[in-house]
């Protein structure tokens, strides 16, 4: 197909998803869908934090394929917030099974929530599904064609239950903060606590991080900003999907932990703590200008195939993360980008988004039980606290049986856009232009 005939038939599809927000695109009669939605609303005044979870959120039902999840915050206006006034820490998605004969809301069906997490490494923390920080407005998750994150399968619940979605969004609010980074890197003395959210005595090596700015905390402000009332924001997020069917294969979600030692020191169960200190460089590294911190773990694969997607999730300071072979190859590596200026998206000295990687189809491959090596790089010209170097892969299990395509497709991606939404056309439609 010549690109002027395929021009008039390019405009009628973007002027159709602008059209219809909720229905994106219909191609070779698999109908991509698209909804935004709100999360509760959060109330934050200068310096205070939100850490809060909201179960059985709004989210598309059925037994479906997802293709991207983007997310930021936003006022009661709908007009996106920058990380200058209200830093997005983190936010994760994941699904759960809870009673179908039970109130959504109520603490006792809570009790009997099964978590449906994700397919690892990590046996205790990170096992959501979708999950970024500060990058999240420049980030990728589109899932690239034939592939999808299956949801909603009637026979993988358990008997009585049904599927249901949560989101925990960790914002600090930064107006007038004495120190924007370090309440941004949640510094212990700039929150005045010695105990963690459980009464727990936090010890005093630990200079700051999620134990010191738990939901409710507040971080030191200039004087003038202590009584200001607090202001109404939202986590507004927009998910894509299509109806699952024999034309997709499924992919398996893995998140690597940087901070995970167990394998290095011979042990068995792994011991994933999610963040970790950088310590500032010294005087000698300084003026070989060699500021960099390297943090290194190794984590098993528990099932291989080829990965299809990679990212990264880093905090201020950090540089890139990247995920290797047993053999040393690289899989993945994710860059952080910064910004420069002050509008929403492109603030200054803030991670604005994160590179990722899209391997041609069976480029990048990782047997069953592969010990695979996560590398974690920050600058150190200053010390930073709470920090995070996780990786994040797509996987397409060996074995499943392949969709047809057409031959023209064949390795070539997909055409991608972020308008009204992030889309992709079919790689056997783009592959034409």
């Amino acid at each position: 197909m010549k690109m002027s005939a395929f021009l008039p038939l390019l405009v009628t599809l973007i002027s159709a998803a602008a059209t219809l927000p909720s229905e994106a695109l219909s191609v070779r009669g698999q109908l991509l869908k698209s909804q935004t939605f709100l999360s509760p609303p959060i109330f934050l005044r200068p310096g205070s934090v939100s850490n809060k979870w909201y179960h059985d959120i709004a989210f598309p039902r059925g037994h479906l394929a997802l293709k991207s999840f983007n997310a930021e915050v936003v006022d009661d206006h709908g007009v996106p917030v920058p990380l200058h006034e209200t830093y997005l820490h983190h936010w994760l998605v994941e699904p759960y099974y809870a009673p179908k004969d039970g109130a959504a809301g109520e603490a006792r069906n809570r009790s009997k929530m099964i978590r449906h997490r994700n397919s690892g490494v990590c046996s205790q923390t990170l096992g959501q599904y979708y999950g970024l920080g500060s990058e999240t407005r420049h980030t990728a998750t589109w899932v690239p064609d034939p592939y999808g994150i299956e949801i909603g399968d009637p026979a993988a619940a358990p008997e009585g239950y049904e599927e249901r979605w949560l989101v925990n969004v960790h914002a600090i609010d930064t107006r007038g903060a004495v120190d924007k980074l370090g309440c941004t890197e949640c510094r212990c003395d700039l929150y005045n606590l010695t105990v963690d959210e459980f009464g727990r005595r936090i010890a005093d090596d630990y200079a700051g991080g999620l134990l010191c700015c738990y939901d409710e905390t507040r971080c030191k402000v200039e004087e003038g900003f202590v009584d200001v009332e607090a202001r109404k924001v939202f986590l507004r997020y927009t998910v894509v999907w299509q109806d699952w069917s024999d034309a997709v294969l499924p992919v398996k979600i893995y998140i690597f932990d940087v901070t995970d030692r167990a394998l290095l020191e011979g042990k068995t169960e792994t011991a994933c703590r999610v963040e970790y200190l950088v310590e500032e460089c010294s005087s000698e590294n300084r003026a070989k200008n060699d500021c960099v911190h390297v943090q290194v773990a190794k984590q098993i694969l528990p099932r291989g195939g080829d990965i299809v997607f990679g990212v990264a999730h880093l905090h201020s300071g950090g540089i890139a993360a990247s995920l290797h072979g047993e053999d040393g190859r690289l899989l993945c590596e994710s860059t952080a980008t910064y910004g420069d200026g002050q509008e929403a998206g492109n603030e200054a000295d803030y991670i604005v988004g994160m590179s990722t990687c899209y391997p041609k189809p069976g480029a990048v491959t990782v047997r069953d039980g592969e010990v695979l090596t996560v590398v974690s790089k920050y600058s150190s010209h200053q010390q930073h606290t709470g920090v995070m170097g996780l990786v994040y892969i797509l996987v397409a299990e060996h074995g499943q049986p392949q969709p047809q395509q057409l031959p023209a497709a064949a390795g070539k991606p997909g055409l991608c856009f972020s308008f009204p939404v992030s889309w992709c056309l079919p790689s056997w439609l783009s592959s034409n232009l």
